[in-house]
Order: structure tokens, then sequence, then C-alpha cells
């Protein structure tokens, strides 16, 4: 097969899951079959790579288009290298999208190449009201780019059961269409590392007990929620929030604040840590963090905790989306009502009082990954996925 990935994100330029998963997704699919099928990527960028049977292409804005408000800057920067995107495609024989971003490119790139297009669920704008902040009446917008491609695709992947029922739901999409393929994760390079020369270089201490978020400061992360339940932990433990990448000016403000009066307030020290962090840093921080701390408000799958959970670290995360598929509630860790701020706390203190229950769940959380979520097998089935479509009229 002639198979295009069509996505915003992809390295360097990775900022959330959606970039993650098709990094991997790529690599599976050109070494699958034997290499047998041509995969290349479509992205937004100046990226220009090649080996074997992939190859990646960076897409920049063809020309800049005047925007009435700052706000649609964003929308229009993104139609334009959509148009460029449907022309860029080599004949392929499958086109796959990944996220709004690339979703107006899809659905010209359908017709004109014949292809089938298939798009992955990583989240889904009516779940995600807090973008009119940073979008303005663009939101609109989006959501009807959205909307469009799930009416027209030939096949939708789901990354969990939960986004199976919301495009169902939310956009009348026919469940034949659909087909659950969780995220997955590399469990040789996500693996326990610990690196005490990244903590010192971060300014945190490897000796006091961590609790760890890893995220962008986003409403849909929940990451408030988190700050807030900060002064109802106990004392002796310090708490590294790897937050960076605000969705507006006016949250980064809130997000400072917040912080701040959480400083005041608490017994536990707050490392704040804005810059987003490289994976190697990642990892080591996951590996030498006591707990690992997931307040989502929306997560279609949530990438981040099998993150953790692969280096052998328990998860206190919300019980929404998809998370409940990736943890096991009172075995890899704990799940808490979604913006709940004294839930949070009472979790995280709980599990910091009792070192042996967060060994188990460590050593359970890294079996079930390297289990249920490889990316081989989700490169398998995702192949297995395209192969049924086109048999389809």
């Amino acid at each position: 097969m002639r198979i295009s990935l069509f996505t915003n994100e992809y390295p360097p330029h990775v900022y959330g899951g959606a970039g993650v998963h098709v990094e991997y997704l790529a690599r599976e699919l050109a070494r699958a079959d034997g290499a047998a099928h041509q995969v290349e990527v479509l992205c937004f960028g100046e990226q220009r790579e090649a080996s074997g049977n992939l190859s990646v292409r960076g897409i920049g804005a063809p020309a800049p288009i005047p925007a009435q408000d700052p706000r649609h800057t964003k929308l229009f920067d993104t139609l334009a290298r959509d148009l460029a995107m449907a022309g860029a495609a080599t004949t392929p024989d499958i086109v796959h999208c990944h996220t709004w971003y690339a979703h107006m490119a899809g659905l010209l790139a359908k017709p004109l190449s014949g292809a089938k297009l298939v798009l992955t669920t990583h989240s889904l704008e009516p779940h995600r009201p807090w973008k009119e902040e940073q979008l303005g009446s663009a939101y609109r917008a989006t959501s009807w780019v959205e909307r469009t491609a799930y009416e027209n695709a030939d096949g939708v992947i789901a990354v969990s059961q939960a986004m199976k029922a919301d495009v169902e739901s939310l956009y009348g999409v026919d469940p034949a269409r659909v087909r659950v393929i969780h995220n997955g994760i590399d469990t040789d390079e996500y693996s326990r590392r610990p690196a005490p020369e990244v903590l010192a270089r971060v300014g945190v201490d490897p000796s006091v007990p961590m609790v760890l978020f890893v995220g962008r400061i986003t409403r849909q992360k929940g990451i408030m929620h988190l700050v807030r339940a900060l002064p109802l932990l106990d004392a002796g433990m310090q708490v590294v929030l790897c937050a960076g990448a605000p969705d507006t000016p006016e949250i980064a403000a809130e997000m400072k604040a917040e912080v701040e009066l959480a400083r005041a307030a608490s017994q536990v020290t707050i490392h704040w840590l804005p810059e987003m962090l490289s994976k190697a840093d990642a990892i080591a921080l996951y590996s030498h963090a006591s707990l690992f701390v997931c307040p989502s408000v929306y997560e279609p799958f949530g990438i981040i905790n099998l993150e953790a959970m692969a280096c052998e670290t328990p998860v206190v995360a919300s019980a929404v989306g998809g998370i409940p598929e990736i943890i096991v509630d009172g075995e890899t860790g704990v799940l808490v009502p979604p913006g709940d701020p004294a839930a949070i706390a009472r979790e995280v203190n709980a599990l910091m009082r009792d070192p042996e229950r967060r060994a188990r769940m460590a050593a359970a959380g890294r079996a079930r990954v390297v289990e249920k979520f490889s990316w081989s097998s989700i490169a398998v089935r995702t192949i297995e996925f395209y192969r049924e479509l086109l048999q389809r009229p």
C-alpha cells in the first residue's frame, strides 16, 4: 500500500499526544510486512527525511492570509498548509489524518487521489469548548471542519471505547466504520532509567519523594485542579510541575497566580518547570517520581499515563475518557473524579504514605503496558483496517 499520514505535529515539532502517536505509528507501518508499504508523512514544518520506504516532508504556509481577528490567524495558516498538503500527497491508497489541523487536507485528497480517508480520534472539538478562548469564532470553523471530515471518512480509528461512543453519538458515524485501536508506547525506550544529574540540572532534589505532572497548560489537562490540591498534601514530599506551552497568555497568567497561591499555602516544595522537556529528561523524571498525577478533565486516551507506567511509576488519574482503559483502578494506579482537587490530594497522600502499595502498582503498571500497548501490534491492527477499507466499494 501507499500510505500518506497527514499531521500538524511531527518531530521535532511535538507538543501533544498526537505527535507522539504519528511518530511511532509511521515507524512501525514502515517496518510492517517486511517493509512492503510506502509510508509518507506530510506535516507542518520544514522536515525533510527519507529512510528506505519512510519519507517525511514538512509543509510551510504558502502565503500569509490576512485576518480581521488575530485569533483567526492559526485557522487560515492551517487551511493554507492543508491545500499544499493535499497537492503534495504521492498517489496514496490510504490518507490517514490526525487532528482537525489535517482534516481539510484529507477531505481534498480523498476525491483528488481516490484514496480511502481514515481519521484517528485524538480529540473532538465539541468536548473542548475552552478553545474558544484561544481561537475566538474560528472555533466554530474548526468544529465544522472536524464534523465534515467525520461525515466523509471511510474509516475512523478510535483510540478508546469512550472515543468510539463519542464519534458515533456526536457525528452519527456508522459503527461499522469505526475500529478501536488504542495508542501505544515503545517500552524499550520508555523504561525505568534514573538519572540524578537531570534532576540536579533542573533544581530537583533526588532524595525527596516526588509527585510529578507532565503536560501542557490547557484547560483539557486539568492542571489548575492539581495546583489547587497542593495545599492539601502532606509535608515531606515535593511536587514537580513540568507544565509549558500555555494555550493563551491569559491561562499562562492564571497558572502563575495559582502556583504562587499554592506555594504560600503548601507544606510541600513546588517546582515549576515551564520549558518543554526532552524525551530523555522526561524519562528521567518519570523514573525518579514516586507518583504521577494526570488530572485531565478531557482525555480521549491519555498516552502520558502509559509513559509513566512504562517507567514503573504508579498513577493517580481522572476517571475520564480513555484513561480507565489504561489504568486498572487499585492495581496500576488510582482513578479519581475529574475536576476534584480534594480527591486528588486524598489519593496522593494515601499512596505516598504506603510505599509497598506503590511498589506493587509500579510493577503491575509496567507489566500491563508491555502486554497491551506495543506499537508493533498497533501497526498490524491498523494495516488490517486499511485492507478492510480498500476492499469496500
